[in-house]
């Protein structure tokens, strides 16, 4: 099994270098960064890393994760994705926890817990509901790196062309189409988001447009109610 990594980025300088780092060196089939137009040094960054790493590429796509992860895909080689973001790191024997997961052929694939690069109880409390929310309804975010087989994703035709809710969108559809893995092994995503916005408003914030969602807004709604820290 060949896993391909697939990291979407827009001005991701601060954090890009030390993941594409650690995910080079856990030894994956290829790892595609899809950049949406940053302003900052993250194409440079990407591109000193793919001067010395060969499993590294980088190419841009249309502005908007959805585009930048099918764009992503389709440049793979792996049979196997895994979508990353540019702030979250995996754990160590990533590539061996994906493989066992997907051995049973019914697995179509799957999602890692997640906890955040902060120790407070904030950072605790919210990983741990994120988690026990992803594990009772086998629907993932993108905080938690989901992955899936190839030919599962194209047969699902990707991620929705959507500026909202894709990783949503999409873990209903996967879910649809067979078994998915709740995986209790944990990646480590940054907590900016809820540091820069403040915890409590940002859980507010997200739980009102996941209500508005599944009651049927539509994503090009919600986002100018939406203000993304990538």
């Amino acid at each position: 099994m060949t896993i391909s990594v697939i990291i979407p980025t827009l001005n991701e300088e601060t954090v890009l270098a030390q993941t594409l780092a650690h995910t080079a060196a856990l030894g994956f089939g290829d790892i595609i960064v899809v950049d949406g137009g940053s302003s900052d040094r993250t194409v440079q960054l990407a591109e000193a890393c793919c001067a010395h790493t060969p499993t590294v590429h980088i190419i841009t796509a249309p502005k908007g994760r959805a585009r930048q992860m099918n764009a992503g895909a389709k440049a793979s080689k792996g049979d196997m994705l895994l979508f990353l973001h540019a702030d979250t790191q995996l754990p160590d024997d990533a590539g061996n926890i994906i493989e066992s997961a997907l051995a049973d052929p019914t697995v179509k694939g799957g999602r890692f817990d997640i906890r955040f690069d902060s120790p407070s109880a904030w950072g605790t409390t919210i990983g741990f509901f994120m988690n026990w929310r992803s594990r009772l309804s086998s629907i993932a975010t993108g905080d938690q790196a989901i992955f899936v087989r190839r030919h599962v994703f194209e047969r699902l035709g990707g991620f929705s062309d959507i500026p909202l809710m894709e990783d949503i969108d999409f873990s209903k559809r996967l879910k649809r189409a067979g078994r998915t893995a709740a995986l209790r092994e944990t990646v480590t995503t940054s907590f900016r988001r809820w540091e820069q916005q403040g915890p409590l408003r940002t859980i507010l914030l997200m739980w009102t447009l996941r209500l508005l969602y599944w009651i049927g807004v539509s994503p090009q709604r919600l986002k100018h109610f939406y203000a993304a820290v990538r």
